[in-house]
């Protein structure tokens, strides 16, 4: 029977619904590490509720993730059918993109999530999203919402990626890009814009940057391990920091007018780096060549640090890469290879028609070798370094 408005039974139902939000900060601890509850109160219509995964998941590129999301009803009337399910992404405080909608035995994946997105189906009540193949752009916040009828529902899912946060500037110099350019720097170097989290989790890993750079939600940062004059004042503090150090924070800037560097962030390598030192150094354009003749292409910046942080790359050489830099990784500190604490080392832009330097390439995971066992390109029977020609036509294979 229903209760008219003000009666007992009405003030009783109220009174239980902020007795229930009043424990909340109770059970809190109770509930850590197991999964979350997201409430939506309906009176006695039987409200259906959304369970996510506390925290959130972690995965890497090209990995297969779970985004966990269950939902049930208060009273037990209600079926599942005619249930629908919405996975969407949020990409603005206030904006959403689609990634996947199922109501009843009709599915759809939208844009780049099609081929890769699907239901786990795990028993009645599961709404998890299956995501394969997990690109550095799925980074992010994802919302799981189920509607039935009037009642509805949602929790929030995090998926995080292992990887690696680097500094980027081009040949340009530093402080040169606008946000727009910062983003399209980043792709071009294998990576995304590194968001807030993602800076404060490196700078809490030692990176140490004194050049402020855009993130993706269009903020400028930099962390400083060690607070020193020229980065913010010994006596400053960032986000996170005490006197030591911290990430200091420009704010939001304006994109299109504004110039500063950029921080990238990279994910788990498909493929492999490997160091290629020919017989005599190299230009860059012969730098090209070289990684070509191994069924490779000169690594990207991003693809270097992402081989030192997760593949654990040490090589005490210098190299080129695809940008014109000249740099070298570093896990295990050593005096004669750049000091103290590990690292990518940059020799900056060199001059590319200059032969200096090794090179770092890239082979995608099932490109053939076209030279297995350490062989490369270069010239031979007395030509080329010898003083014949030098023609990259008449290049044979030698070993490297």
């Amino acid at each position: 029977m229903a209760c008219a408005p003000g009666s007992l039974g009405h003030r009783a139902l109220w009174a239980v619904a902020w007795g229930l939000l009043l424990l909340v900060p109770v059970l809190a601890g109770a509930q850590r590490g197991r999964k979350k509850v997201v409430h939506v109160l309906e009176g006695e219509s039987g409200s259906v509720v959304v369970q996510t995964a506390p925290g959130q998941v972690v995965s890497h590129r090209g990995g297969t993730i779970v985004l966990p999301c269950r939902y049930h009803y208060e009273a037990a009337t209600h079926g599942h059918d005619g249930v629908r399910l919405k996975w969407t992404k949020v990409v603005d405080p206030l904006a959403f993109a689609d990634v996947f909608v199922a109501l009843g035995p009709q599915h759809r994946a939208f844009g780049p999530y099609r081929g890769r997105a699907e239901l786990q189906n795990d028993g009645p009540g599961d709404a998890s999203l299956v995501l394969r193949n997990v690109t550095l752009q799925d980074y992010g916040r994802y919302e799981c919402e189920v509607t039935n009828e009037l009642e509805d529902d949602a929790g929030m899912v995090k998926l995080d990626l292992e990887g690696v946060v680097f500094p980027y500037h081009p040949r340009g110099g530093r402080y040169k890009m606008t946000f727009v350019e910062a983003q399209r720097a980043c792709a071009e170097q294998d990576g995304i814009l590194a968001s807030a989290e993602q800076l404060h989790a490196a700078w809490r890993d030692g990176l140490d940057w004194c050049n402020a750079g855009w993130l993706r939600d269009g903020s400028v940062q930099y962390p400083v391990s060690q607070a020193r004059e020229p980065c913010g004042g010994a006596g400053s503090t960032g986000a996170g920091g005490g006197p030591n150090g911290g990430v200091r924070n420009y704010g939001y800037r304006h994109n299109a007018e504004e110039r500063y560097d950029a921080f990238c962030f990279t994910s788990n390598l498909p493929g492999r780096v490997f160091f290629l030192k020919p017989l005599r150094p190299v230009a860059l354009a012969g730098a090209v060549r070289a990684c070509a003749a191994r069924g490779a292409t000169v690594a990207k910046v991003g693809q270097l640090f992402a081989a030192w942080k997760l593949q654990l790359l040490d090589r005490c050489t210098a190299g080129w890469l695809a940008d014109g830099s000249a740099r070298y990784p570093i896990v295990n500190p050593r005096t004669r290879c750049g000091g103290p604490r590990p690292g990518v080392r940059s020799l900056g832009f060199p001059d590319t028609s200059r032969r200096l330097f090794g090179v770092y390439c890239y082979r995608a995971p099932g490109a053939p070798d076209p030279a297995p066992g350490g062989w490369g390109w270069g010239w031979a029977g007395g030509g080329g370094w010898a003083g014949g020609s030098r023609d990259p036509a008449a290049w044979t294979p030698l070993r490297v």
